[in-house]
């Protein structure tokens, strides 16, 4: 163990073999673990038999409290930081201590390990060049279409977070918003003794019959590219021929930006002034 660094250890997501030897080392030799919530982090420590001192870090602590983890880094001790289960970082806390670590010029280490993200991307058999990590879609209704519209052409295949009670209710909306053929796979409880993977058509999936139990990861096949057109279209063309289909106008400026490459913030801007001038005209 290096003195002053901070450590960002991967955890099993539910099977504790897969923890690594590398990982084992350092949570046994760290001066200091930081965990997301220090129960489950006891709880695995006891299972290897280690005894260190741990403080709680998670999404909610405060500045006071990474700025006194710093300080422990100045002081030459190494920090270990986990979380409930899988990378810090990804979905999780960590970014945030790692940025001040980094500006305080202290060594950061990676300990890379177990990932929901990863595993149920191996496990789908969705075919992508690569993958687009969104982590949890907001809980808003409106903000959940409004993602998914904009991922409606993404060329990656796409990797979700979502609480099990909400799970049919998100395959619902991405069947009817991403379409219902697109192929889905449904990881629930990866690693863990009841370990399910669901796998079909966004459309078949939303009505199957998925335990509302334990952690879920959801990946949805790549979208197709929207067709290219002889002509480079605008801003303006795209926006009003979305808003001609029916679109309101922050539906049809997210989908105009997400298709084009321009800001939504530009996009919203031409549209509501379409709208506005359609308005004025009729």
């Amino acid at each position: 163990m290096e003195v002053g660094t901070l450590y960002l250890v991967a955890t099993p997501i539910g099977n504790l073999e897969d923890l690594s030897e590398r990982a084992r080392r350092v949570l046994s030799c760290a001066d200091l673990i930081a965990a997301e919530d220090t129960r489950v982090t006891r709880k695995l420590l006891s299972h290897l038999g280690v005894h260190r001192p741990l403080v709680s870090l998670h999404a909610h602590s405060s500045p006071a409290r990474i700025a006194a983890l710093i300080e422990r880094l100045g002081s030459g001790q190494s920090l270990a930081v986990v979380t409930d289960a899988g990378a810090p970082g990804v979905s999780d806390p960590g970014a945030e201590i790692v940025a001040a670590a980094a500006q305080g010029g202290f060594p950061v280490v990676p300990v890379p390990g177990p990932s929901a993200v990863t595993t149920a991307v191996m496990a789908a058999g969705i075919p992508s060049r690569g993958f687009h990590f969104v982590g949890f879609l907001p809980r808003a209704a409106s903000k959940r279409r409004r993602e998914l519209e904009a991922l409606r052409t993404e060329p990656c295949a796409i990797v979700l977070f979502e609480a099990p009670d909400r799970t049919q209710a998100l395959l619902r909306l991405a069947a009817e918003v991403l379409g219902a053929d697109r192929p889905a796979a449904v990881c629930r409880e990866l690693t863990k003794l009841h370990e399910q993977i669901v796998r079909g058509p966004l459309g078949g999936l939303a009505t199957s019959a998925i335990p509302a139990r334990g952690e879920v990861t959801v990946v949805i096949g790549p979208g197709e590219r929207a067709p290219v057109r002889a002509e480079p279209a605008t801003v303006e063309d795209r926006i009003a021929e979305l808003l001609d289909e029916g679109l309101s106008v922050r539906d049809a400026a997210d989908r105009a930006a997400a298709e084009l490459g321009v800001g939504r913030s530009q996009a919203y801007r031409v549209a509501l002034a379409q709208r506005s001038g359609a308005e004025r005209r009729t």
